[in-house]
């Protein structure tokens, strides 16, 4: 099924409608549907009305249990999959103003309690000095201030030892110059020192690491619930259990490639000096 953002919303009508339709179809009420799928009633009935989203597993038992042929088993759990993906554009965020983006970033951070970043291209702003903050938003209309701002509040969630923090950051990322070399060697210092926070881990992976798996966009992942994607024009949002999974394989073999500790802090140095 072709991915198209704006039809997200009318993707969870379709989906409960064709969830309704097959099952009165099949001759079944809604009690009889949800004890074969040891659900509750009003469990389905929420999801043939659109109030709550179903889950893939949710819809792969209720055709399981509708004995749905597999042409339909197919398209349904397309469906599913992208009621399950969420779509953020970029040009919404900044009619929205930047600072409710961050209040949400936060709220996402407070939630979880281990975060996974994997950044490929540039740092990100939990990690960053201010001076890098500002210059990443250059590209953003309006004045940036009070993002600057919020950006550097968020950062205080770094020190709360009740959670955990991996980031993976390629040697491109990490020496991606987006501002003069003296400022770049005090960022590069930063996430040294970051580095030796007790609730915080900074993998380091050099150009030229030999990997079956190319580095194709930044993504982070909480606890083990959700994963967002990040490019050019905004970010998608993964809630399904087996979307979720795939990230934290993919995040797997990367950190198995990754340098840790004593071995990424001096690479960084390496990276660092580069800019004195």
């Amino acid at each position: 099924m072709t991915f198209e953002p704006e039809q997200l919303g009318q993707s969870r009508t379709d989906l409960a409608e064709k969830l309704r339709e097959l099952r009165k179809r099949a001759g079944f009420t809604g009690d009889r549907l949800a004890r074969r799928c040891n659900m509750s009633q009003s469990q389905i009935s929420k999801f043939e009305t659109g109030k709550k989203t179903p889950k893939i597993v949710d819809v792969e038992r209720i055709l399981q249990a509708l004995d749905a042929p597999p042409q339909i088993v197919a398209e349904i759990t397309a469906l599913a999959r992208l009621v399950n993906t969420e779509w953020q554009d970029k040009r919404s965020s900044w009619r929205r103003g930047m600072e409710k983006r961050q209040a949400e970033l936060a709220s996402l951070e407070s939630e979880a309690t281990e975060l996974r970043y994997f950044l490929p291209s540039m740092i990100t702003g939990l990690l960053a000095t201010p001076e890098f903050i500002r210059a990443s938003l250059s590209h953003t209309p309006g004045d940036p201030s009070k993002t600057v701002a919020r950006k550097l509040e968020r950062q205080a969630v770094l020190y709360d030892t009740s959670k955990s923090f991996t980031f993976l950051i390629t040697e491109q990322a990490a020496r991606w110059a987006i501002v003069p070399a003296p400022a770049m060697a005090m960022q590069i210092d930063r996430l040294i020192s970051l580095s030796r926070l007790p609730n915080l881990r900074i993998g380091v992976i050099p150009t030229g690491t030999v990997m079956s798996r190319g580095p194709m966009n930044t993504f982070t992942v909480y606890d083990g619930r959700l994963a967002t994607v990040e490019n050019f024009t905004g970010r998608m949002v993964f809630r399904d259990a087996r979307d979720v999974s795939e990230h934290l394989a993919v995040f797997s073999l990367f950190e198995g490639h990754a340098h840790f500790d004593e071995e990424a802090r001096m690479l960084l140095q390496q990276w660092a000096e580069a800019y004195r």
